[in-house]
């Protein structure tokens, strides 16, 4: 699966609305761009794409939308590497935004690209009132108390502690899952006028089991990963002593866990209109890569 197209368009998206958002004071502008120009598989914004094609919508409609779901993934990693979080020095292969700047800064940068991503959803071009309105209740709700934020209070609680296998998939359903949810949700809402509910049970349904596959193959590279190829530190969350898959399933187990989950997102592609390869390619991909 070619990633390169998408992350070149990132790039030259993010630039472009970063650029336009007159920030007024430079170290905080230079702190977000740091945060989220810095690299990444820009696996969100490529899910909403991907979701554009299996519903036969060109890919501009949804620009924006891709545009501040990557901004809210970024303030998310900006934070949880603070050291009140994971304490995490590298990112991306490179220092994390409060070792390069400060904590201060690393805060403050997190919580301006969370708001801006709002603020630009909520002047979506091309369109509708309705399509604004769902694009930000899917975002606000997938990264708050009853989503990604709500997850992380869960994994910081307990580290240490012992977790079920259902304590588990429901802690990274919310901190990881909630994003990717909101991202085939966000593509689903740019594609069409009016929301279809069949079509939205089908894409959710996959939008889970590539979220927790996606969860389950970060904690398998976290016992076998190379701290060069992740760019983060390879071994963090045992470190940590965080509950993870392969702690309770074993290696080989969590291994049978990913690719399970990924038959099940394949086999609920059936249903939808368009062309579902580039979304069938991308659950093979969570569970292929190395970083």
């Amino acid at each position: 699966m070619n990633l390169q197209p998408i992350q070149e368009r990132m790039s030259r998206l993010l630039q472009e609305h970063l650029d336009a958002l007159g920030i007024i004071d430079h170290r905080l502008a230079d702190a977000m761009h740091y945060g989220v120009m810095n690299g990444g598989k820009r696996l969100r914004p490529y899910l909403i794409y991907a979701t554009m094609d299996a519903l036969g919508a060109d890919h501009h409609l949804a620009d924006t939308a891709a545009v501040s779901m990557e901004m809210v993934h970024s303030y998310s990693l900006v934070h949880d590497d603070l050291p009140a979080m994971d304490d995490d020095d590298l990112r991306r292969g490179k220092p994390t935004c409060h070792i390069a700047f400060d904590d201060a800064t690393a805060i403050l940068a997190g919580d301006a690209l969370s708001n801006s991503a709002f603020e630009l959803l909520a002047n979506a071009p091309n369109l509708s009132d309705g399509q604004r309105l769902g694009l930000i209740r899917a975002l606000s709700k997938a990264a708050g108390a009853a989503g990604m934020v709500g997850g992380q209070s869960i994994d910081t609680s307990h580290v240490g502690k012992t977790m079920t296998l259902e304590q588990l998939e429901k802690m990274h359903g919310y901190k990881t899952g909630a994003l990717i949810r909101a991202s085939v949700l966000m593509g689903a809402t740019c594609a069409l006028p009016e929301p279809d509910q069949a079509l939205n049970a089908a894409l959710d349904c996959y939008a889970q089991a590539i979220g927790l596959a996606f969860q389950v193959q970060d904690d398998i590279l976290d016992v076998e990963g190379n701290t060069e190829i992740l760019g983060k530190q390879q071994g963090a969350d045992e470190a940590l002593n965080k509950p993870t898959y392969p702690g309770i399933l074993g290696l080989e187990g969590a291994k049978a866990k990913a690719r399970e989950l990924v038959d099940e997102a394949i086999a609920a592609l059936d249903v939808l209109p368009g062309n579902t390869k580039t979304l069938a390619d991308l659950a093979r991909y969570i569970i292929a890569r190395d970083h």
